[in-house]
């Protein structure tokens, strides 16, 4: 009963916390910003890259910063970096376009270190798994729940474009107080945690550069497979009010929600079954199997959809659901298994990290690309295009991972 109060506990306050932080990111994307442009491309598309290049940033800066993080210093570090990002949708709000871009790069900056915050109070337990259901499906809920919230100001209760955001992130304030008290209420971790799991400690610059060079080629495949779900992720996220707008679903605001809670519900009973699997090797190649899987399941699904066997619901659910189960071991149980398989004393922190400043600098590139070299398609198209790019390479790239992993560990 003691344990199953604690995961409850964590879990609730970690889902919380994160949920609420997606109410200061997501929102703005909710907008059209219809017939506005700069610099030949769409002021949203500007807007979107903006922001999205101070959350790269932020993750670069996120290697030294989270995997040195002291733990006294963690909730501070938290509100902190919301109240910036807060204060960053206000100057958005009240500057005009397009000097107001410039604050959805402040607001990038620190919400890109909420989520190794907010793991750092979960990992190296022997719950891990479970507790990161509870985070991991917060960001897939709470990014239609925000947009949907964005919507109904918008729609309902005529809020412009430019003051939603901000508006949005009010919503949000005391209820994201609340799930931090709750967060910093967390006890550490117990014996047995540390025994299970290796100790997790953290990790200054000579630690981060032995630890690359000892699993360099591991780390290569695995970043490298996390760039390409984190491009497909970004693409299918950002411009989902375009894609659900070309499947003929664009006066439906509830169908952000509706959409992320099936692959939820999915998504939640996968991460939870890993819990019970309390060998480290075979729970690290199970995971392998499950990202796998993910990326098959976009690939085909994809396929069915051009083919005329799906509906554009159906597609978009069944995308997301199998890009998700790809993504969402990166983001947490995959290198804590890892560590755990490998006994070297550090921790999530940096490896996310370093995973995430790589994906985003994908991500960032190929918005770019896809706006200056091939501006004239859809994104609808150019999600169809490369979910199967990503399927096909990111599938290779699982299994060498695994492969590399199991003969170090066996050494």
């Amino acid at each position: 009963m003691k344990e199953f109060r604690f995961v409850m506990h964590a879990s609730v306050a970690a889902f919380g916390v994160y949920f609420c932080m997606y109410a200061f990111r997501k929102p703005f994307s909710v907008g059209t910003f219809e017939g506005m442009m700069l610099a030949g491309m769409s002021y949203k598309s500007v807007l979107i890259i903006s922001q999205a290049l101070g959350y790269m940033v932020s993750k670069f800066a996120g290697i030294k910063l989270i995997s040195e993080l002291r733990p006294g210093k963690r909730i501070l570090a938290l509100l902190a970096c919301i109240g910036i990002a807060e204060l960053a949708l206000l100057g958005f709000a009240l500057t005009p376009a397009p000097i107001n871009a410039l604050f959805l790069f402040v607001n990038g900056l620190p919400l890109g270190l909420v989520w190794g915050i907010v793991f750092s109070f979960l990992e190296g337990r022997r719950q891990t798994e479970a507790l990161s259901a509870g985070l991991s499906v917060s960001f897939i809920i709470a990014s239609g729940f925000v947009k949907s919230v964005g919507a109904w100001l918008m729609l309902n209760m005529g809020v412009s474009e430019f003051w939603m955001p901000f508006t949005t992130g009010l919503v949000f304030v005391l209820p994201l107080l609340a799930f931090a008290w709750l967060l910093s209420a967390i006890p550490p971790r117990s014996d047995e945690d540390q025994a299970e799991r290796t100790l997790r400690v953290p990790m200054d610059r000579k630690a981060r550069i032995e630890f690359l060079k000892e699993f360099s080629w591991g780390i290569v495949w695995m970043i490298s497979t996390y760039m390409l779900l984190t491009i497909l992720r970004d693409v299918r996220d950002l411009f989902a009010a375009e894609i659900w707008d070309s499947l003929g679903y664009g006066a439906e605001p509830a169908i952000f929600s509706v959409s992320e809670l099936i692959i939820t519900l999915v998504l939640l009973a996968s991460m939870v079954a890993l819990v019970f699997i309390r060998n480290n090797r075979k729970a690290f190649i199970t995971i392998h199997y499950v990202v796998a899987f993910g990326l098959a399941l976009g690939g085909i699904s994809t396929l069915l959809f051009q083919l005329g066997y799906l509906s554009g619901f159906w597609w978009m659910v069944l995308l997301g659901m199998g890009l998700f189960l790809g993504y969402v071991p990166f983001n947490t149980i995959m290198f804590d298994r890892l560590i755990a398989l490998i006994k070297r004393q550090s921790n999530v922190g940096f490896l996310i990290y370093m995973a995430d400043a790589m994906g985003y600098l994908a991500s960032m590139a190929i918005l770019l690309y896809k706006e200056f070299m091939h501006s004239t398609i859809s994104w609808i198209n150019f999600v169809i295009y490369l979910s199967l790019v990503v399927s096909v390479v990111g599938f290779v790239m699982v299994f060498a991972s695994k492969r590399y992993y199991l003969l170090k560990a066996k050494n």
